[in-house]
């Protein structure tokens, strides 16, 4: 019986404003600095945008293990884009063979939650949707992205303390 969780949720209070915040995760320019990827397209409900994999320019030793999937290309289909209160988008998480077809696979949702916290912001992230995949890729893909949205959580923390005003 496969026991891997369908969700994962990280929490990070970040010392920065809302609004801050609120940018750094929803601009597609700055979401792809700090995560590692290069987006040219805003970030839209209801609209699909293409990245590539690009090291992040936030930490050296996190860009140097993105770098062997530098150009791989990721598709977000953007759900939801409330002010800042809610960023999401569904993809196919580890999806970076380019000999594999992964286009029939389920997706996971990816939500981004914002809230005040005093001076700071409280953002939650929660990736679910991981009982929909393959069985032989879900536990190797739940266990790369629980410690990938780890690394994460670091470095948007890294990129606003580097970019308080942007």
């Amino acid at each position: 019986m496969d026991e891997t969780p369908d969700r994962i949720e990280k929490r990070v209070t970040l010392n920065a404003p809302i609004a801050r915040v609120w940018r750094a995760i929803s601009d597609s320019k700055e979401f792809g600095s700090w995560f590692g990827m290069e987006l040219d397209e805003p970030f839209v409900a209801g609209r699909t945008v293409t990245g590539r994999i690009k090291p992040t320019s936030v930490d050296a030793e996190v860009a140097t293990s993105q770098e062997p999937y530098r150009g791989v290309a990721v598709q977000l289909d953007i759900e939801r884009v409330e002010a800042m209160r809610l960023f999401s988008f569904r993809w196919r998480p580890g999806a970076v063979d380019p000999a594999i077809d992964y286009s029939r696979e389920p997706t996971t949702l990816v939500t981004f939650a914002l809230e005040q916290s005093g001076g700071a912001t409280l953002l939650t992230l929660t990736e679910s949707g991981f009982h929909g995949l393959p069985l032989e890729r879900r536990a190797k893909t739940f266990a790369g992205n629980d410690g990938g949205w780890t690394a994460q959580m670091t470095l948007i923390a890294k990129y606003l303390a580097t970019h308080a005003q942007g």
